[in-house]
């Protein structure tokens, strides 16, 4: 009895925390709203089409209030429906916390993922700080599941990161201080103080690091890892040396949006949270009904925001080239293509297309908190250690959505260009 009643306390104290922390001082200005509920509505509508149910826009969707529930309710079900057994780390962790979020028992999910960061191990103590952005979120789902179980796996991965000697990328370093300050607010009553120490020592470290990518417009290293960025940086108990105006990144990010920089769904994902004033720490006090009847339909629901237009079924002709010029990979080449596709199709149908008529165009792709990646073509594939991946371009412009996303023109010209980060 005695140990329940401290364990209820502790789950008091680190909801009152949590809640405490994430309410951020900054805000969208009402006259603004309606920009940032055109995004919302973009994303939302991302999700009848999508070839993959996305966990992260789920998890959006939850925290921001979703407009359309036909579309929040099928994206909780095909999450429920899917198959996790090839999950990584990460992806688990969305997919646990987007059900959670949903109000939905991830059941024997959350096994899972505590078995995988059991027996996780860097591949060395210089692993690319990148490497841990899927562990960092799986340390999180699991905090919000049950922080006592967790604490042990998590300290040990806090002295991992830092034994690393790598700098922080923002989005990984951002993924970790969530995951960190919701260890470091729910420690249960009567852990050891070094557990609390070890955290704060580590939070510090991060924040630091994340702050030095805080540029003069309030962006925070680019426009799409500031989303994560501001909910690390507003809930963490470890203040940055660096100020940070919150409201200067809010505005700034308005001024992206309205200039169109926010069309692909994931992007999309990461920043709405940060502004409708919530984080990921968020995601166990989102208030839902399971078993709610459906809304109205999506038109009596959502904004009035412009429909996307319905496409012509006329085919069009996409160029496509794939290219390896990097010295050091053992084949070389530069290979082009034109194929034909229904007008609308988005970008991976065209390199479907391109596969079934010439062997040279296989690939592969693999699904990341970004969506469906790209991971190898022609045999060649992408590598953390040697900083490679295959970047597509129209023209000589980068692609700023994926390729379950992009929709090409007629006559346009895609490359797949395998390059170094």
């Amino acid at each position: 009895m005695a140990r329940a009643a401290l364990q209820l306390l502790t789950l008091l104290w680190a909801v009152t925390r949590t809640s405490t922390q994430t309410r951020s001082s900054c805000s969208v200005p009402s006259a603004e709203q309606p920009w940032v509920d055109g995004i919302q509505a973009v994303m939302e509508n991302s999700v009848i089409n999508s070839t993959f149910p996305n966990p992260s826009i789920l998890i959006a969707m939850n925290l921001a209030g979703a407009f359309d529930v036909e579309a929040q309710k099928l994206l909780t079900f095909d999450l429920m429906a899917s198959d996790t057994a090839d999950l990584t780390a990460g992806q688990l962790a969305l997919t646990i916390m987007a059900l959670t979020s949903s109000c939905r028992d991830p059941g024997d999910k959350i096994s899972t993922l505590r078995t995988q960061m059991e027996n996780w191990t860097p591949s060395s103590l210089d692993s690319y700080a990148s490497t841990f952005y899927g562990p960092s979120l799986a340390i999180l789902a699991l905090c919000q599941n049950n922080p006592e179980t967790t604490l042990p796996i998590a300290a040990r991965f806090a002295k991992t990161l830092l034994a690393n000697s790598s700098p922080f990328d923002v989005d990984a370093g951002a993924v970790a201080t969530l995951a960190l300050t919701c260890m470091y607010n729910r420690i249960p009553i009567g852990s050891e103080d070094g557990y609390r120490a070890l955290f704060s020592q580590l939070l510090k470290k991060i924040v630091e690091s994340i702050s030095t990518r805080i540029r003069d417009n309030g962006i925070i290293g680019d426009i799409y890892s500031t989303g994560l960025a501001m909910q690390a940086l507003s809930v963490t108990p470890e203040r940055p040396n660096k100020q940070w105006d919150c409201q200067q990144t809010v505005d700034t990010v308005l001024d992206e949006i309205k200039e169109g920089k926010f069309q692909n769904p994931m992007s999309i994902a990461q920043i709405l949270p940060s502004l409708k004033g919530k984080t990921y720490l968020d995601v166990p006090q989102v208030s839902c009904s399971p078993d709610q009847e459906v809304q109205p339909t999506q038109s009596e629901t959502q904004p009035d925001f412009p429909s996307p237009v319905p496409t012509s079924a006329s085919n069009i002709t996409v160029v496509y080239t794939i290219s390896n010029q990097l010295r050091g990979v053992e084949l070389l080449f530069n290979v082009t293509i034109s194929v034909s596709v229904k007008k609308g199709s988005v970008l991976l149908v065209v390199l479907e297309e391109a596969q079934r008529q010439n062997p040279k165009f296989k690939f592969e792709t693999t699904m990341t908190s970004w969506g469906l990646e790209v991971s190898s073509i022609n045999n060649i594939a992408g590598n953390v250690n040697d900083k490679t991946y295959w970047q597509f371009l129209s023209g000589k412009t980068p692609l700023i959505e994926g390729v379950a996303d992009y929709v090409p023109f007629n006559h346009e010209h895609i490359t797949a260009n395998f390059t170094q980060y």
